[in-house]
């Protein structure tokens, strides 16, 4: 298995957080349950010219449909499964919360809880950037073309004038970071300036979730990179040091966006935080 993760030089690391490679043509197992982080993805699959979709498999319908090899992975609250065998050679990029919008021309939640044929966003640049990234032999060679185009595709934005980030959303952005269990939407709305139904609004067109699935979903991503790290810890101490209410709370949220109990989690340990085997 290969995985290399790079970050981008600036100042195209304030847009896109991670740009990532992976090559695992044999992991031992068919499907893998991949938790919600609130962000946008773009996958390319560079080994086969599709993309398994394990959400339209059912007794009804039949085996899983082939869609297209390049896709916009929108801002998720819930969990997905995902056919290992798209992983056999497959690269991609994270955004950054409030930025996919820039590279979209577009808002952010017409894409969450979606996958959307990249070419629908971005024409046949998108087939024309898989096709490189498929002639390239090396992982980081492919990674550097990436970055290479996306800095390309910020800078003719800039020319343009037509990057524009909200202020309001990049503080609300810092704040809940800072603490997603403690500062409450009406308080961050309010230090903006503007009404919470109109903060939510623009909060979730540029964001992709509303501020309050945002923060719970960051509360959820806490818990997991504790579990994750191996924290040797009681259930009742982690559900407080996260920001939940009490134990309950922790595990009814924990099962709501990873269709799993936190018990289960942690005996699936797995080489990435968000990915667990499914059995």
């Amino acid at each position: 298995m290969i995985y290399l993760e790079h970050t981008p030089a600036p100042p195209l690391n304030r847009f896109v957080r991670s740009l990532w490679y992976a090559q695992a043509p044999q992991p031992g197992h068919k499907r893998e349950r991949v938790l919600p982080t609130g962000r946008v993805q773009v996958i390319l699959n560079l080994a086969r010219d599709f993309i398994l979709d394990c959400a339209k498999e059912s007794p009804e319908s039949g085996p899983m449909a082939r869609v297209a090899p390049s896709l916009v992975v929108g801002a998720r609250s819930v969990y997905e499964v995902v056919d290992t065998s798209d992983m056999a050679d497959i690269i991609g990029m994270v955004f950054e919360p409030g930025a996919f919008p820039v590279f979209a021309g577009d808002a952010a939640d017409l894409f969450s809880n979606r996958t959307v044929d990249l070419e629908e966003i971005w024409g046949v640049q998108a087939r024309t950037l898989r096709d490189r990234l498929r002639e390239i032999a090396t992982p980081a060679g492919k990674l550097s073309c990436l970055e290479a185009l996306l800095a390309d595709r910020l800078n003719l934005m800039f020319a343009r004038r037509a990057v524009k980030v909200h202020g309001a959303v990049d503080f609300a952005l810092t704040r809940f970071g800072r603490a997603p269990c403690v500062a409450t939407v009406a308080e961050v709305a309010k230090s903006t300036g503007w009404s919470e139904r109109r903060f939510s609004q623009v909060f979730r067109e540029q964001v992709g979730l509303s501020p309050k699935v945002w923060c719970r979903v960051q509360r959820f991503q806490l818990a997991v990179q504790r579990l994750h790290a191996g924290a040797d810890v009681r259930w009742s101490e982690l559900a407080l040091d996260c920001g939940f209410y009490d134990q309950a709370h922790f595990a009814n949220e924990f099962r709501a966006f990873s269709g799993i109990d936190p018990t289960t989690y942690s005996a699936r340990g797995t080489p990435w935080a968000n990915h667990v085997k499914v059995d």
